[in-house]
């Protein structure tokens, strides 16, 4: 038995089986690769979910952590500690906000988005006790805890997980209207994807964004954009908010700003939004903490500085352009933005699940989405020479 297989079947005897992983066990990664246990390697084309927007372990961010380590780790919220402050200014500086809430994953992040939406319409808005509602979209991903999947649409992520909370209503996706339609006296807020990434790379209609932030401004209704995975340059702006000139009551962040070390998420907002919390209110041990800090600060300067919203916009851009050439019968649909592209394979093809499977034997890695969606998104730092290494074996599986 190979190495490979050893560790499969360690670890599908020990873990829950609440993933279906691709065959392969890695054990080393470097900018946009990575390699098994095997030795064999492997172009990263999914970024752990855009959590790795720098590529494998970026200098910058192993200094940093090596850094912090040997200064101190955990403080705890009971107590101030010398890198939280810088990091957050940064943060708010950057997303041209006020304040930021620290947390770790990023459904934490999005719980703490619709506690913030919900005190707010009870203490500013006025809306009676317990009766708050969040508008969010149908298809949507905002993460997996027992709150969030009771508004998904999906079967799975529901089925067996109720009683569920109450308080959301659900409408389609990329249509102003419904959300006009959808707003009553009792709305907060209403919490969108600027990009259904896990929903299948689907891009709303140009100007979907603006139209809906102005709905909600006319309704006074906060305009939450969830941003976990598009934001920090994955679709070739820093926000994907920012290709529509949207400025978000809330905005929602996490995987890439940690770098791919460690879980680091925040909600970002308004004073007025953000005074609704007291001590006491709202928490967690880690948020905050030193590490998280120094790595969210370095993997911050690591995006500004390096530019790579300008690289995603420009390596998108000629990756979606050469995989819109492949004539393959196969292919339904190539779209996207920036570095987060979406090829859905037809039905009558069978499911996406072989395509990647297939790419791996290839030399690169990826995971499919809902069913039949193919979804590229390698780490921000990735070359034109990495893509063109790429493409002809893409092309091979997409064609065969």
């Amino acid at each position: 038995m190979s190495r490979t297989a050893e560790i499969i079947k360690e670890t599908e005897k020990y873990s829950a089986h609440n993933y279906l992983p691709l065959p392969v066990v890695l054990s080393k990664g470097e900018g946009v690769w990575v390699w098994d246990v095997e030795g064999n390697r492997y172009f990263d084309m999914l970024s752990s979910y855009s959590a790795v927007n720098q590529g494998h372990r970026h200098p910058a961010l192993l200094k940093a952590v090596r850094e912090q380590i040997d200064r101190i780790t955990l403080t705890s919220r009971a107590f101030h500690n010398d890198k939280m402050g810088e990091f957050l200014k940064y943060l708010c500086q950057i997303a041209k906000l006020d304040k930021a809430l620290p947390m770790n994953t990023g459904a934490e992040a999005v719980e703490t988005a619709i506690k913030a939406a919900r005190k707010w319409g009870y203490l500013k808005k006025k809306v009676k006790k317990d009766k708050a509602e969040i508008i969010v979209c149908e298809n949507n991903f905002h993460g997996r805890t027992t709150t969030i999947v009771g508004f998904s649409s999906e079967f799975q992520y529901r089925d067996g997980f109720g009683p569920f909370t109450p308080g959301f209503v659900q409408i389609p996706y990329n249509d102003p209207s419904a959300l006009k339609r959808a707003i009553t006296k009792n709305t907060v807020g209403f919490l969108v994807e600027p990009v259904q990434a896990e929903g299948g790379v689907i891009v709303p209609k140009g100007g979907y964004l603006k139209e809906t932030y102005e709905i909600c401004k006319k309704n006074n209704v906060l305009f939450i954009a969830d941003e976990i995975q598009t934001g920090f340059g994955r679709t070739g702006k820093l926000f994907c908010v920012d290709w529509e000139g949207v400025k978000p009551d809330i905005l929602i962040v996490g995987k890439s700003l940690g770098g791919g070390l460690y879980p680091v998420s925040a909600i970002l907002s308004r004073d007025d939004i953000m005074d609704v919390f007291q001590p006491g209110d709202h928490g967690s041990t880690f948020a905050g903490n030193p590490l998280a800090a120094a790595i969210g600060l370095a993997a911050l300067r690591v995006t500004i500085e390096e530019n790579l919203a300008k690289n995603s916009k420009e390596m998108g851009d000629y990756f979606m352009g050469e995989l819109k050439n492949i004539e393959s019968p196969h292919i339904k649909e190539v779209r996207g933005k920036g570095l987060l592209i979406g090829v859905e394979i037809k039905s009558s093809s069978e499911t996406a699940r072989p395509f990647c499977e297939h790419l791996k034997e290839e030399g690169i890695l990826l995971k499919e989405t809902h069913e039949q969606i193919v979804r590229f998104a390698p780490p921000l730092t990735v070359t034109r020479g990495e893509i063109d290494w790429a493409l002809p074996r893409i092309k091979k599986v997409l064609c065969e």
